[in-house]
């Protein structure tokens, strides 16, 4: 008894050899994988590479600067963009010659004589005017109270501190300065008040620039600011990547690093370095100076007080220690004037 095929069945012709249809070899291709992933600065399309190309061109412009491609610390070089919110504080900020972006006003806004006070000081300064409803201002504020007012701050443009330490230097080898270089270093201050105070300081008493470390640190911020009562605005604030190579790459250079710290082998009074070419590194307050920023440091200086008095604040610990250091110079007089 034969049986009959099924209809509607599909039967694989025998013997019959040829082409199959198939992935053409794509499926083994894939199993070897495509390759480590290139690196952001490397990807035409990442904005790191973008930063790179600005890195590269700056280095070519520097006299015999060779090409670099630009580090972790370069791409952290600009300070997070942030907004100063409420009527007050926009105020101030204006008065301080604090460099805006722009000022966000809120739509129907309630003039008052501060609302006033912010649009005259746009209209001097050349900052932008910009209308906007309130949920884009809360949004620009991060929630914050803003009454109707929110101030953007650019990025701070850093310096970088061997080149600013270098260009003080230099100027003064060709007489272009009175006196030697003076630069002012922060280990591990957090508070924007006391970088701003230190910055006024630094203003006061002739310093050639202002040195923080690119991370955990504080940075420019309006606070910082603020406190320098405009004085940001003259001095220059370095970042350094690492702040225990740059004192030692300044020292190579010809500078004397000082701390400033309690118990120190030298008391401040008729400091025999006062008319070199100096660092004075700052610790924050109860902390002091970190290990290894002492070991870079030629001498820790102290400043006598009271011992009831356990330390001092940094930003006025620099303050006096500018002081004596001018003194020394022979520019000190009238300064308290």
């Amino acid at each position: 008894m034969s049986i009959a095929p099924r209809s509607g069945g599909s039967r694989k012709p025998k013997g019959k050899k040829g082409p199959q249809k198939g992935s053409g070899g794509q499926g083994r291709k894939a199993l070897h994988g495509r390759g480590p992933t290139p690196k952001a600065e490397d990807r035409v399309y990442h904005k790191a590479h973008r930063a790179k190309q600005l890195a590269e061109r700056s280095a070519a412009k520097r006299p015999g600067g060779a090409a670099r491609p630009a580090s972790r610390a370069d791409r952290r070089a600009k300070s997070i963009e942030e907004t100063v919110s409420g009527r007050n504080p926009v105020v101030e900020a204006l008065r301080a010659g604090i460099p805006a972006k722009s000022l966000h006003v809120s739509v129907r806004v309630e003039m008052d004589d501060r609302v006033r006070e912010a649009l005259r000081l746009c209209a001097e300064q050349g900052v932008p005017v910009l209308e906007n409803t309130k949920p884009e201002l809360d949004r620009l504020s991060g929630e914050a109270v803003h009454q109707g007012l929110v101030l953007q701050i650019p990025p701070y443009e850093y310096a970088d501190a061997v080149e600013t330490a270098r260009e003080a230097l230099e100027k003064w080898d060709k007489a272009y300065m009175r006196t030697a270089p003076l630069l002012i270093a922060l280990d591990g201050i957090t508070d924007p008040r006391n970088l701003g105070a230190i910055i006024r300081s630094g203003s006061a008493f002739d310093a050639d620039g202002v040195i923080v470390p690119a991370r955990r640190s504080v940075g420019m911020t309006a606070t910082a600011w603020r406190t320098s009562a405009g004085a940001a605005a003259r001095v220059p604030v370095a970042q350094a990547g690492n702040l225990n190579t740059t004192l030692a790459e300044l020292h190579r250079m010809g500078y004397f690093v000082l701390g400033l710290d309690g118990g120190g082998d030298v008391s401040l009074p008729g400091l025999p370095l006062a008319t070199e070419p100096l660092v004075l590194v700052v610790g924050a307050e109860g902390k002091g100076l970190s290990r290894l920023v002492r070991e870079h440091c030629q001498q820790i200086v102290s400043i006598p007080i009271s011992s009831s008095m356990e330390s001092l604040n940094a930003s006025m610990a620099v303050g006096i220690s500018l002081y004596e250091i001018a003194v020394q110079r022979g520019t000190g007089r009238g300064a308290a004037e």
